[in-house]
């Protein structure tokens, strides 16, 4: 995978639209998923992220967790990448980030806040060279995300030599230094962007970025318990589509 500290800027000269013929799928059925553990593989592997192993597949404890959405980024209707977010409350903390850095995100939810931690953000290593706004294309899902639930903060954990790259593009600051993460060969580290603070910053620079109030519905309303959004800021950018699985 080309980390997206490694992404070129924006090539808006080659697509007046990023978001063009880019569709976004909630990984359902046993093949979707399967087809997201296995692109994991492949990303991991490639950047080093982690040991080969004869499963080929990439998968853990928080797949099926009733406060997580993993989704596919398909662009002409193939697999490019994939990101899973996880949205904490005081009820609700089950994710990566918390397993990692529990000390650091425990008091914060007793707090009441509400967090977004996107994870497992892969993109496909040959795909990825055609299509350099993927990194952001599929961190979208993650902005999109903090408006629908009237989050507090957005999290990454990556590894120190990304940190710049959060720091610049998405206002990140560093919570806490690398660890060892179960699985992966390199430690990684906590970053959160407070979002009310950095939001209007961020999509006057990247206003692809910005959703429409019905698109998050679309996406991240579904019922059965979960975390529920309250009242978001409402636009009209409406411009990827949505594939919904049957």
């Amino acid at each position: 995978m080309r980390s997206p500290a490694e992404a070129r800027p924006m090539a808006l000269g080659r697509s007046p639209d990023p978001l063009d013929q880019v569709d976004y799928r909630l990984a359902q059925t046993p093949e979707e998923k399967d087809e997201i553990y296995r692109l994991r593989y492949r990303a991991y592997l490639r950047e080093g992220a982690i040991q080969p192993s004869t499963e080929g597949r990439v998968i853990d404890q928080f797949e099926d967790a009733p406060n997580a959405w993993t989704f596919g980024v398909y662009f002409h209707g193939e697999l490019y990448s994939s990101i899973r977010v996880s949205v904490l409350t005081s009820e609700w903390r089950m994710s990566p980030s918390v397993e990692l850095f529990g000390d650091v995100l425990h008091p914060e939810l007793d707090k009441g806040k509400v967090i977004i931690d996107s994870t497992r953000f892969v993109a496909d290593p040959e795909k990825a060279r055609n299509f350099p706004e993927l990194p952001y294309v599929t961190v979208r899902l993650g902005s999109m995300a903090g408006v629908h639930f009237n989050a507090d903060y957005g999290l990454a954990i990556v590894r120190p030599e990304h940190h710049a790259f959060y720091r610049r593009v998405f206002l990140h600051e560093t919570w806490c230094e690398p660890r060892s993460y179960p699985g992966l060969v390199k430690p990684v580290g906590l970053m959160a962007a407070h979002l009310p603070t950095v939001r209007d910053r961020v999509l006057t620079r990247y206003p692809f970025l910005r959703s429409s109030a019905f698109e998050r519905r679309i996406l991240f309303d579904r019922g059965g318990g979960r975390p529920s959004s309250s009242d978001a800021v409402v636009t009209s950018f409406e411009p990827a589509s949505i594939v919904l699985s049957s």
